[in-house]
């Protein structure tokens, strides 16, 4: 399967003794400039998806059919191992299969699914959680939809900041006896939160965003964390060059005049054209 050493990678990047911080990545240019700079592993996030889908903020809009696509655009553009937030799988836990099986077949390394209650219920400003039954058979419906065994499924909790740790442990333990490869966490707010679940638990740590304190990739190495995700700044400084540049040629601003624009080698790098040009003289009969 294409897709498999994908995913082996990932595996390894769990089953290993490190801490590794993930590219942000959210379409074709994205992934390429990770995969080019080294980055091991890509997380493509629910946010980030929404913004770059439909640009719309983070409010479970985005569709699993557009989630999927766009992952599989990813998949084609390059073969650095993605992690995709897969948010409450879409629906119960029925969508929480078919959930597994489209992301799976779009190329992606592995998932994650979460236990808030999403979309938001009407009247509730603050997040909530599904029970922890319901996110149980949400667990094993991911597992029953998985067809490719090195799928990687992570159970993501964000009990910490919703309930108490006490509750983020009690979901967590759940979780990881459904059979689901590493825990996903949000809402860890110092070292002692850390520690408390590391003790509690046994699989593969990841982490989402997190103070200062828990910034140390070494230490977090030996708390069992394995992903460490540092947020989303690409995109949003995408987002910022975008307004830039559009803002200095609506005032007149010349083409050539403007500031920050990319080398003529990076951006043939990224459209792989030195690649293009050779299929083009093999199979079109061009001139190399």
């Amino acid at each position: 399967m294409a897709f498999r050493s994908r995913r082996e990678k990932l595996r390894s990047i769990l089953l290993g003794g490190t801490c590794v911080h993930p590219g942000s990545v959210y379409d074709a240019i994205s992934i390429r400039i990770a995969e080019d700079l080294g980055f091991p592993l890509g997380m493509f996030g629910g946010s980030v998806a929404s913004l770059a889908v439909l640009g719309d903020p983070d409010v479970t809009l985005i569709t699993l059919t557009e989630l999927a696509e766009q992952m599989r655009r990813m998949s084609r553009a390059a073969a650095l191992p993605v992690l995709v937030d897969a948010d409450h799988g879409y629906g119960n836990a029925l969508n929480v299969r078919r959930t597994v099986q489209e992301l799976e077949t779009a190329g992606a390394a592995g998932l994650t699914i979460e236990d808030t209650l999403l979309p938001a219920a009407f009247g509730e400003a603050k997040a909530q959680l599904i029970s922890l039954e319901e996110g149980v058979g949400k667990m094993k419906a991911a597992l029953d939809g998985r067809g490719d065994p090195t799928l990687v499924i992570m159970g993501r909790t964000g009990a910490a900041s919703i309930s108490s740790i006490e509750d983020a442990i009690r979901r967590a333990k759940a979780y990881e006896a459904t059979g689901v490869d590493a825990l996903f966490f949000t809402g860890i707010k110092s070292r002692a939160e850390l520690e408390t679940i590391v003790s509690a638990t046994r699989l593969p740590i990841v982490l989402g965003g997190a103070p200062d304190e828990l910034n140390a990739i070494d230490y977090l190495a030996r708390q069992r964390v394995r992903i460490a995700l540092q947020g989303h700044a690409p995109i949003a400084a995408a987002t910022q060059a975008v307004y830039d540049v559009q803002k200095a040629l609506r005032e007149g601003t010349a083409p050539k005049a403007l500031k920050g624009s990319p080398s003529t080698e990076l951006t043939n790098r990224v459209m792989r054209d030195a690649e293009v040009k050779a299929r083009s003289a093999d199979l079109l009969g061009l001139k190399k």
